[in-house]
């Protein structure tokens, strides 16, 4: 199986996959206590994963020739950013079951964020969704914006 960011090894997966859970039931959790309602959650999860996006775009771009178009940015988030196969490592400790399919949007939005995140320092404004119809498999769709 393969799904990681360039450079990343299938050693880091697992402290990353037990840092994402524990962020999940941290954000849930502090909303039960709080006024945040399930779509607040789902934001700051996207939030927190467009900025980690940026940061992690800029690292990995600083010694690269600049993208001549928007084909080419979308090329190297696609090929080099982030890679998937047809088992998503973030739903994969859920059931294959579809009972568990309305828990899939917060364990896919710092991922829809990360991707976000990573176009909008390369100059591109886009929505960045998931589907998931059978897990652990997703389908991430991308919406360029023109401004």
């Amino acid at each position: 199986m393969k799904q990681h960011l360039r450079g990343g090894t299938m050693a880091d997966e697992a402290p990353f996959q037990f840092l994402h859970n524990e962020v999940i039931q941290y954000i849930y959790k502090s909303a039960d206590s709080g006024d945040t309602e399930h779509g607040g959650n789902i934001s700051t999860l996207e939030n927190m994963g467009c900025r980690v996006g940026q940061g992690l775009v800029e690292r990995l771009t600083k010694d690269t020739a600049r993208f001549k178009d928007e084909l080419d940015i979308m090329k190297f988030v696609c090929k080099d950013f982030w890679t998937c196969d047809n088992k998503f490592r973030l739903l994969s400790q859920l059931s294959a079951g579809k009972q568990y399919l309305e828990h899939a949007p917060k364990y896919l939005a710092f991922s829809c964020g990360l991707v976000r995140g990573a176009l909008s320092n390369l100059g591109v404004k886009s929505i960045v969704t998931a589907e998931v119809s059978v897990m652990p498999a997703c389908k991430f769709q991308i919406m360029i914006q023109k401004m």
